[in-house]
């Protein structure tokens, strides 16, 4: 299957073999191992890829959105160096941006949540990035992602010239993964590819994905994997307990993207689908990576014998070390014991297994 050339042309931002030493820790944006999980739903009869996109340098699939949104306000002379960044975040474009803006020389400034990871803010930090907490939802929506908007408008009326690069409707965002996440899949599988699973916030992955399977005429399914309580593609709104999956407004992007499958998740799922995929296949993720995986393993009995499936590994686990791996926050804040997630992950595995 022929390659639309505007994405061939894209190939040579994110080779590496280039050259062995690369100029830039940018330069190591991408590229990501896609590996065959064997022990994960093993009687299955499916083959399970996952895309490691946790092994960006930021630990998260936001590090190419981040590089290229700052890269194209650059171009496009919004933003300038010494400028000023204002985003919102649930946590991983926040770390993608911190070091995607002192690496051009333009402060930046992350309004996050309560619910954000105390691990993201400090890495935030670290990175020389400036963080605003957010602790009380919008009164009127009880959002606290819309409540999150509201201080970026406050931040941009405060600081002179500061610039919003607006993740949940830049073109760049879902560009990067088009040019890059799908782009290496496709590659990587010959384009064969029939059914790939991303978990959605912002939806710039998926949208990004979707793109490139639409010009490259992949017969890939789609399959966004959504909260509970998330507002996206229908969704009702209710409280969600983790950062970074499903949404409490509708996203610009979220209106260019139409899945072949919706599956919401919940709190409990993730946890039991992060836990099985570290212990059966030895790859650490964070919980909207745990929500793919509890999806996936629902939806195997209803996939043929030989189907090809691909996720996507949104980030790593080690910030949530703390809370979806610890047995007494989750008790505290799912209501499930280790009694009960084992019971969960029986139930899971069980429905994945064929005959």
């Amino acid at each position: 299957m022929t390659t639309p050339p505007r994405l061939r042309a894209s190939r040579a931002a994110t080779d590496r073999t280039q050259s062995p030493v690369l100029a830039s820790v940018s330069e190591a944006v991408g590229g990501t191992p896609l590996v065959r999980l064997d022990r994960l739903f093993p009687e299955s009869g499916i083959e399970v890829l996952a895309k490691l996109e946790s092994m960006n340098p930021g630990g998260s699939t936001k590090d190419r959105p981040a590089l290229a949104m700052v890269r194209d306000a650059l171009r496009s002379g919004r933003l300038a160096a010494g400028g000023t960044v204002v985003e919102s975040s649930s946590g991983n474009l926040g770390i993608a941006l911190a070091r995607a803006c002192r690496e051009h020389a333009v402060h930046f400034v992350c309004v996050v949540d309560s619910r954000t990871n105390p691990s993201a803010i400090a890495t935030i930090r670290a990175l020389g990035g400036e963080v605003e907490i957010v602790s009380e939802p919008d009164p009127a929506s009880g959002d606290l992602l819309t409540a999150r908007l509201h201080r970026v408008e406050g931040l941009l009326d405060e600081i002179s010239g500061a610039v919003n690069l607006y993740q949940y409707g830049n073109p760049a965002n879902p560009a990067a993964h088009a040019d890059g996440t799908m782009r290496e899949i496709a590659d990587a599988t010959d384009h064969h590819v029939d059914h790939l699973l991303a978990a959605v916030s912002t939806t710039g992955t998926l949208a990004g994905c979707s793109q490139y399977i639409r010009e490259a005429g992949m017969a890939t399914s789609t399959i966004a994997v959504d909260a509970v309580g998330s507002v996206l593609f229908g969704g009702t709104a209710s409280p969600r307990h983790l950062p970074g999956l499903g949404a409490g407004v509708v996203t610009d992007l979220s209106l260019t993207v139409e899945p072949d499958t919706v599956v919401r998740v919940d709190a409990l799922a993730c946890v039991v689908g992060a836990r099985l995929l570290a212990r059966d296949a030895g790859i650490l993720a964070g919980a909207s990576t745990g929500g793919i995986v509890h999806a996936l393993g629902t939806l195997v009995p209803d996939m043929r014998p030989g189907t090809r499936a691909v996720f996507i590994v949104h980030d790593s686990g080690t910030p949530y070390l703390h809370t979806i791996y610890d047995d007494q926050w989750v008790h505290e804040t799912v209501g499930a014991d280790p009694g009960t997630l084992a019971r969960a992950t029986s139930e899971l595995q069980e429905r994945a297994r064929r005959g």
